[in-house]
C-alpha cells in the first residue's frame, strides 16, 4: 500500500524557512555616551538549547582560557518541539486539483488534497547580559500580531504551485540560568514558542485528458441488449457528442467546442 516512493521535502522547506526568518538579527553595543562601538550578528543554528548549555557549563569561568573553547553569547537556537494533525482545516478527501500537462500533451499532473498538520517551533535566545536578549525579542515581537504569513513553494517542480503558511507566536518564557560564583558565567534565556500551520501532500499521478464527452437519452420503457453499451441503438433517443475544436487544442485554452446532435428516429446513425 504504501510501496510508491515520493518525497517532497516539507519538513525540511519548513525548517528552512523558519530558520531564515531569524538569520540576520543584530545586537549593538553602546558606549555611555549613546555611540555605537560595535555591532554583532546573532548566530542561529537548529540545535536544543541544552547542547550550548552543556558546552557553556563545561567552561563556565570568564577568564582567558575558557573563551576560546566556550560558547560565545548572544546566539539563538531553534528546533521543532511536536508536530500534529489538524482536523479543522481538512479538506474532503477526493478533492483534487490538476496542473501542467504531461510532455506528450495526452495527460495532466494530478493532485490530491492534502493532509493538515501544525508544526511547533522552540527559539531559543541565549544571551550574558539582558540587554543583549531583550534587543533580539524586541527585534522579533513586533512582526507577530500574533501570526506571519510565508509563501512557500510546495514542489520544486511546479514552483507555480504554492501555499501561504501562518507563523504564530503562541507563547513566551524567561530563564536565568545562573548557577555558581558571582565570577561564574550567567546565561539569560528567552524562549519563543511558535505554531506554524501547514500540510502535507502524497504521491502525484497523472491522468489522462478527456477529449470526448458522450451523453445518451434512453427510453426506459425498452429493453436494452448491451446494457447502454454506446452502441445500442434500440432505445436510444437522442446522443449528444461534444468534443473541443480543435480536438488536439491545450487543455488551458477556450477555443470553443463542436457539439453533435444524432436522433436515430430521424435517421441519423451512430
Amino acid at each position: 500500500m504504501f510501496g510508491q516512493h515520493f518525497y517532497h521535502e516539507k519538513i525540511r522547506k519548513c525548517v528552512a524557512t523558519f530558520g531564515t526568518m531569524f538569520n540576520n538579527l543584530y545586537v549593538l553595543r553602546k558606549d555611555a555616551s549613546g555611540d555605537v562601538i560595535s555591532q554583532l550578528k546573532v548566530p542561529l543554528s537548529y540545535a536544543p538549547k541544552q547542547k550550548f548549555l552543556e558546552r557553556i557549563r563545561e567552561n563556565a569561568d570568564l577568564d582567558e582560557d575558557a573563551r576560546f573553547v566556550s560558547v560565545k553569547l548572544p546566539r539563538m537556537s531553534f528546533e521543532i518541539s511536536s508536530m500534529y494533525y489538524d482536523p479543522s482545516r481538512q479538506l474532503p478527501k477526493v478533492n483534487n486539483f490538476t496542473e501542467s500537462i504531461v510532455s506528450d500533451g495526452t495527460k495532466k499532473t494530478k493532485f490530491f488534497t492534502s493532509v493538515p498538520y501544525i508544526m511547533n517551533f522552540q527559539l531559543n535566545i541565549l544571551a550574558k547580559t539582558n540587554e543583549d536578549a531583550v534587543q533580539i525579542v524586541e527585534q522579533i515581537l513586533p512582526f507577530f500580531n500574533p501570526s506571519y504569513t510565508v509563501t512557500m513553494k510546495q514542489f520544486s517542480d511546479y514552483p507555480d504551485i504554492t501555499e501561504d503558511i501562518p507563523l504564530s507566536l503562541i507563547g513566551i518564557s524567561y530563564s536565568d540560568d545562573f548557577e555558581g560564583a558571582l565570577e561564574n558565567r550567567r546565561t539569560i534565556i528567552y524562549t519563543l514558542d511558535f505554531e506554524m500551520k501547514t500540510a502535507f501532500f502524497g504521491p502525484i499521478s497523472d491522468r489522462s485528458i478527456i477529449r470526448k464527452a458522450i451523453v445518451d437519452f434512453r427510453n426506459p420503457d425498452v429493453p436494452t441488449v448491451n446494457s447502454y453499451s454506446l452502441t445500442d441503438s434500440d432505445n436510444l433517443i437522442e446522443r449528444i457528442t461534444v468534443v473541443p475544436d480543435p480536438i488536439n487544442v491545450s487543455p488551458d485554452s477556450d477555443y470553443g467546442f463542436t457539439t453533435t446532435f444524432i436522433i436515430p428516429a430521424e435517421g441519423d446513425s451512430i
